[in-house]
């Protein structure tokens, strides 16, 4: 496992780390003990970075986080907050409020300060107005969070986040499908030496090529209940791409795995080839899939003319298809 610096956090975090979204719920049928093997064995292969959020199955993946690692002070956790409430309203984002998120987080962790505290998919009106930042950086003054930061749906909302000193990290989505960050955002970000944490990077599974048309999801997994954006932006599903649709072009991306072993070890990796990105955190569900992404480390990198004409893929043939805010 190779590390990079987390912005200027202070923290060296695995470039492989885990989203514990599927592991949590929204995402079909999980199992307990297969997804606490998953962290397990991801841990035992290096990856020290983990992301969560209070809303990932009501708190149940920062419970998981502290059945895995009640024990182990080597393990960097990060969580997000804010959409327990009305995302829009100001009063989610007071101290009251995000005190109170907190102390929840911490508890289901078993913690006594966080490492990466976010907030979660805010609207540009609360980046713009930023109140909520002189919140966290009180609670960083208290140790309750090391360092903060901001998970945003837009460029432009990551552009406007890094105009407050504190913010350390941005979370964005980011994978083949998804390549509009490149342009502006990575580049202002290594400038402000912003960390970046690349989520959605397998497009909820498109990436891994092993869905065929018609697939059917379970109606709780949000790529049934949100596969139009009728729950929260679109753009978190499929990376805002119809499924369909989504899957003939998974389809002609199958010469990425050529050398690589797997379509999701090569989207991975190719996420790592951008020097912005700190970790790129793919989700699990048990240990098998949790295998499948770290081994996506140590495949070979692409190369420019592979860059070049995966760039072009996405500028002809998909961004014109992606829906939701971008």
């Amino acid at each position: 496992m190779h590390f990079r610096k987390l912005g200027k956090t202070g923290m060296e975090v695995s470039e492989i780390g885990f989203g514990t979204w599927a592991a949590g719920g929204s995402w079909g049928t999980t199992d307990d003990t297969d997804a606490l093997r998953g962290l397990e064995v991801a841990a035992d292969e290096g990856v020290n970075f983990f992301d969560t959020a209070d809303v990932y199955g009501d708190g149940h993946a920062e419970e998981l986080l502290k059945r895995a690692f009640s024990d182990r002070s080597d393990i960097y956790i990060a969580s997000k907050f804010c959409r327990a409430g009305d995302i829009h309203d100001p009063a989610s984002y007071t101290e009251e409020s995000v005190r109170g998120w907190l102390e929840g987080t911490l508890r289901r962790l078993g913690r006594d300060t966080l490492d990466l505290y976010q907030i979660h998919c805010p609207p540009p009106e609360i980046i713009k107005e930023g109140s909520v930042f002189g919140v966290l950086d009180k609670l960083k003054q208290e140790g309750l969070i090391k360092s903060y930061g901001v998970s945003v749906e837009t460029v432009e909302e990551g552009v406007a986040s890094m105009q407050h000193d504190g913010v350390d990290v941005l979370q964005v989505i980011f994978n083949i499908f998804r390549q509009k960050p490149v342009q502006r955002l990575f580049p202002e970000a290594q400038q402000k030496q912003v960390g970046i944490l690349a989520r959605v990077p397998l497009a909820s599974g498109l990436l891994t090529g092993k869905f065929s048309q018609g697939h059917q999801f379970e109606a709780d997994d949000h790529r049934s209940f949100n596969a139009d954006g009728q729950a929260f932006n679109v753009g978190e599903t499929f990376a805002g791409i119809p499924f369909e649709t989504g899957v003939e072009l998974s389809r002609r991306l199958e010469w990425i795995a050529e050398g690589r072993h797997s379509m999701s070890r090569a989207a991975l990796r190719w996420v790592l080839e951008h020097e912005a990105v700190s970790s790129v955190i793919p989700g699990f569900k048990n240990e098998q899939q949790a295998m499948e992404n770290i081994m996506a480390a140590s495949v070979k990198g692409f190369t420019e003319e592979e860059m070049q004409r995966l760039q072009a893929f996405y500028e002809q043939e998909v961004h014109d298809l992606i829906r939701g805010v971008y």
